[in-house]
């Protein structure tokens, strides 16, 4: 009789190839990090650098940056309305703080949401312009080291 897989290995075996089909996308990013020794950080005159440098990445690069603008802006606004709202009503420190957090949480998908409208994201590559630019950053402090 051959070997038989059991009933729960069959069913985590489709669970995980369904999800890894689902976020198969992120191993565009894996040869970044997982890296023996960590890219180094970058300033922002490196990205400006770059942006001015490639005329096809350059600008979806700028608008993905200007998108996390977004959502920091939504993300304070959402900790600190949330937050005090909370505290307004309960006056209860730790439901504050969740409220606070959560708020953030909250606040940064509203802010990228708003970003995706107001900033027509999904007319850009902004994932293939960030590969670009760490391809770019790899070969310009691996060249130098």
């Amino acid at each position: 009789m051959g070997e038989q897989s059991s009933f729960v290995a069959q069913h985590w075996d489709g669970f995980k190839g369904f999800w890894c089909d689902r976020f198969a996308f992120l191993e565009n990013y894996s040869k970044f990090v997982k890296h023996e020794k960590p890219l180094p950080s970058w300033s922002d005159a490196d990205v400006e650098s770059f942006i001015s440098m490639d005329p096809v990445h350059g600008p979806a690069l700028r608008t993905a940056r200007e998108a996390a603008k977004y959502g920091l802006v939504g993300s304070a606004v959402g900790a600190v309305s949330l937050g005090g709202w909370a505290w307004k009503y309960s006056r209860s420190p730790h439901g504050a703080v969740l409220a606070l957090g959560a708020g953030a949480v909250f606040g940064w998908t509203f802010g990228h949401e708003v970003a995706n409208h107001s900033l027509q994201l999904y007319k850009v590559d902004t994932m293939s312009a960030q590969t670009k630019f760490l391809e770019w950053w790899e070969s310009k402090t691996v060249g130098r080291s």
